[in-house]
This record gives C-alpha cells, sequence and structure tokens, in this order.
C-alpha cells in the first residue's frame, strides 16, 4: 500500500527565532485518497501510526506556505526544457530583491518544450529554519513543495483564491502567493477572484504528490545520497558468499581423494605386478625396491651401462662438436667417460643437460694434444 504524509511546514514568523507551535496542518493518504487530516498537534500519533512499518514505503512530504516561498510561471517557447528551465532561474533571479547568494531559487523541470516552467524563490535561512525544525522532531523528508505549487491554474481572465493548509492562496495565470486584502483587488485589475472549489482543490493536491512540479530540496540543499543495503540482496551475498566457501573447500578436498584413490590403484597394480615377477611385497615402495635389489644384484635397472650411456648418448646428440673419445662403467653404475670440443661452453651443455635428468655429474678438465678442450667426466647411474 502506497502511503503518503503531508505536513505543512510553519512560516517564518511563527519560528522567529524560537520553537515552533506544533499545530500545523497535516494530511495522510493510502493509495491516493485522503484518509485523515488535521491542523493541530495530531500528526504527531498519526505520522507514528504511519511510521509503525519500518519497512513500508510510507514517505513524509513537507509542504512550505507561500507566504515565504511565491511562485511565478514563466514561458519560453522556442526553448527546450532543460534551456526553459535554466532561463526561468536566470529571470527570477533578475526579478528578486536581496543578494543572490542568500536566496534560494528552485525551478521546474517542464515536460515538453513550450510548457510553462514554475519557479519558487524563497531563503537560504528559511530552508535553514525547516530544517533545523524538522531536525529537531526526528523527522526525515522525502520532498518539500511549495503549497502554493499545488494550486491549479484558473480559467483565462479569472483568478483562482483557495484555502491550503490553513493559508489562503492567489492563484493567477502565471503566479501564486498568499493573498493580502489590500493588494488582492489591485492585482486582479478588475477580474473576478473566484473560490476554489475544495474537491477540485484536493483533487490538485493529490496530482501534485504523483508529480510534483519542483522539490525545494535541491542544489545546495539536495539530501546526500546515503547507501543503504538491501536485506534481501545482503541475505543473498551471504548465501553466495557461502556458497563460494563451500566449492572452494570442495574442489580441492575432491582432487585429494581423486589423487589417493588413482595413487592407491597404481600402488596396488605396482604390488600385482611386482607378484607376476615372484616378489611378495606388502606396498609398491617394498616390491619397488625389491626388484631394484634383483635389477643390480643382476647388472641391470638403474645400475645398467645403457640407462647412463643412454643419457650420456642424448646430451651429445643436442651438441654437436661434442666428441667421445673413451667410455668405462662400473659396477656400481658410474659411467666414466673423456670429452673432447672445440669451446669449453661445448662441455657445459653436455654436463648441465645430465645434471638436468638427475644425474650427479663430476667434470675434471684437461687440454688436448690436438688444441680441442677435454673433460674427464664421471656420471652417476643412481641420482
Amino acid at each position: 500500500m502506497a502511503r503518503s504524509f503531508l505536513l505543512w511546514l510553519p512560516p517564518l514568523s511563527a519560528l522567529d527565532g524560537s520553537d515552533a507551535p506544533a499545530d500545523v496542518a497535516w494530511l495522510r493518504v493510502e493509495d491516493g485518497a485522503i484518509v485523515d487530516s488535521g491542523q493541530d498537534d495530531g500528526w504527531v500519533d498519526a505520522w507514528e501510526r504511519s511510521d509503525d512499518a519500518v519497512e513500508s514505503d510510507d514517505r513524509l512530504i513537507a509542504l512550505a506556505p507561500a507566504a515565504d516561498v511565491p511562485l511565478r510561471w514563466h514561458h519560453f517557447p522556442d526553448a527546450a526544457p532543460a534551456q526553459a528551465a535554466a532561463a526561468a532561474r536566470i529571470e527570477a533571479l533578475r526579478d528578486s530583491l536581496g543578494d543572490p547568494a542568500s536566496l534560494h531559487v528552485v525551478a521546474g523541470t517542464p515536460a515538453s518544450a513550450g510548457q510553462a516552467v514554475p519557479v519558487a524563490v524563497t531563503s537560504h535561512a528559511a530552508m535553514t529554519a525547516w530544517t533545523v525544525w524538522l531536525a529537531a522532531r526526528e523527522l526525515e523528508v522525502a520532498a518539500i513543495l511549495p503549497a502554493a505549487a499545488t494550486v491549479p491554474p484558473p480559467e483565462p481572465d479569472a483568478l483562482w483564491s483557495a484555502e491550503v493548509g490553513g493559508e489562503q492562496i492567489i492563484r493567477t495565470a502565471d503566479r501564486a502567493y498568499v493573498s493580502d486584502p489590500a493588494l488582492d483587488p489591485l492585482i486582479a485589475a478588475g477580474r473576478d477572484i473566484a473560490p476554489l472549489d475544495p474537491d477540485v482543490m484536493r483533487e490538485a493536491l493529490l496530482l501534485s504528490l504523483a508529480a510534483p512540479p519542483l522539490d525545494l530540496l535541491s542544489g545546495a540543499w539536495r539530501p546526500k545520497r546515503r547507501w543503504a543495503l538491501d536485506p534481501a540482496l545482503l541475505r543473498l551475498g551471504k548465501r553466495l558468499l557461502a556458497a563460494l566457501v563451500l566449492v572452494s573447500l570442495a574442489i580441492p578436498l575432491v582432487h585429494a581423494l581423486r589423487l589417493a584413490s588413482d595413487t592407491r590403484r597404481a600402488d596396488e597394480a605396482v604390488v600385482a605386478t611386482a607378484k607376476k615377477a615372484g616378489v611378495t611385497a606388502p606396498d609398491a615402495a617394498a616390491a619397488e625396491a625389491e626388484l631394484d635389489r634383483r635389477l643390480a644384484a643382476a647388472g641391470g635397472g638403474p645400475l645398467a651401462f645403457s640407462v647412463p650411456a643412454s643419457a650420456l648418448f642424448g646430451a651429445m646428440r643436442d651438441t654437436p662438436g661434442v666428441t667421445l673419445k673413451s667410455l668405462s662403467h662400473r659396477t656400481d653404475g658410474t659411467l666414466t667417460t673423456t670429452l673432447a670440443a672445440p669451446r669449453v661452453d661445448d662441455l657445459n651443455q653436455v654436463l648441465l643437460a645430465l645434471q638436468a635428468r638427475g644425474y650427479r655429474v663430476t667434470a675434471q678438465p684437461m687440454a688436448g694434444t690436438d688444441g680441442q678442450q677435454m673433460a674427464n667426466i664421471t656420471v652417476r647411474a643412481v641420482p
């Protein structure tokens, strides 16, 4: 249910540097209909009743008195809406008295080109007084509308006289201001000042709430935007964060379980293969150790001549220019060789290649008789 609470601000003359009386005009609007109203201090209880649900769509709107915020409508038929609003503010400042820096001028933006632009003129002192009055009552308003802006325009060559929030407001084709019995006939200049039907005024007021012509909370008085977290979005964010943490933990856990399962199957395959070779062992490590022992006893396995020799020949193949002068192999798996090359760098490349394959290499350089660089190298078959 869309609900609004209208509260008329006290005139500056009532504030007069002190606290204003609590008796002000107010309205409660629900779904486009006025359900309660008054012009007393009953608005306190009425607002508390409308504010009983914090998460509802209730909004508080203040109406500034016409005595302190008169309105005028300017016409710029050939200007775009934004240009017309800017020009209207300039015109209002030019026609106003007092220091321009002390004035608060607000112009509405017409819906289309050629429409009249409403301009409200008040002072920063008035805005300060009203905001202090609201803050003293811990009220936060969604908008401050000039009460004069709610009066609809009259028929051509006529004037309206309407009562809004205890004020008698005169509305001409291009102005809206508080009534003055001495000045009204002079301003009317012979035109009729007809009283506006209360029902028509009520409908116009409700339409102004739906589409405010302008808001005094603009410019320097625009409320600073405050970020508020939607509780539903906050709950969703917490759930997503929890799901992300669970997934982050589940991925390495599943990977570890799969790795453990694959390792267990591989160990079982090793034990089964060793059993076929006549080796009975409780686990893969014991089976591998027993197979290495038997291969070493038979002169094979990693201690065999072919293992380090193939690594040596592979390293020499990647380094053209290196030649083999001698080669021998011991039963402990050590390969001894003498290499020759035009440059020491070529020999070093062979040594680095063997080390990269996990072998322990030692080298003793010496000079060859034919000018080549030579080195006596030992290669351990087992790293």
